[in-house]
């Protein structure tokens, strides 16, 4: 079942207010609340907490969602191939490799 998708004017895929080109079609489930953000700043304009990343022992979580096919990605699986969804090759911006570091503990 496809997960509510949370933030700031969302569409269908996952794009939000702060993030709407054709490739932005990916939302996070956030470790600190479970819920399914469209980015890290509709989470913070609508959680009323802090964000929390992911510790790397919990990477096999399916905490990635594809908004355009709904499919959920294991996190490792995600970072290893950030490019295209695996399922249904839908291409992802390339600039939220850049925001990695806000969800997941890269350093």
């Amino acid at each position: 079942m496809r997960p509510i998708v949370l933030g700031v004017d969302v569409d269908g895929e996952t794009r939000c207010a702060h993030y709407r080109s054709l490739r932005d079609v990916i939302a996070i489930k956030m470790k600190c609340c479970g819920g399914w953000y469209a980015c890290k700043d509709c989470h913070g304009a609508l959680a009323g907490h802090r964000l929390a990343r992911w510790p790397r022992a919990e990477w096999s979580e399916r905490a990635v969602l594809c908004g355009a096919c709904g499919s959920k990605m294991r996190i490792n699986d995600y970072l290893a191939n950030p490019d295209a969804c695996p399922s249904c090759s839908a291409p992802f911006n390339p600039g939220c490799r850049d925001h990695h570091h806000f969800y997941f503990e890269i350093y």
